[in-house]
């Protein structure tokens, strides 16, 4: 069974990222370049977008 993969640009460094056939609106994947956690922002045509940061919970 053949593996279809996807690409798309990284919006920090362009470098091209691989993705599996079926990612996911809303799913993290990380530029294997330089490193930024990118959100599946579109899947068709497929977008990514810097991740939000992940604030701090100070237990409020």
């Amino acid at each position: 069974m053949t593996i279809v993969v996807m690409t798309a640009s990284c919006p920090e460094c362009a470098a091209a990222v691989k993705l599996a056939q079926d990612v996911e609106k809303g799913e993290i994947v990380q530029c294997a370049e330089c490193g930024a956690e990118l959100e599946v922002f579109e899947t068709s045509p497929v977008e990514l977008r810097l991740a939000p940061e992940e604030e701090e919970d100070w237990g409020e």
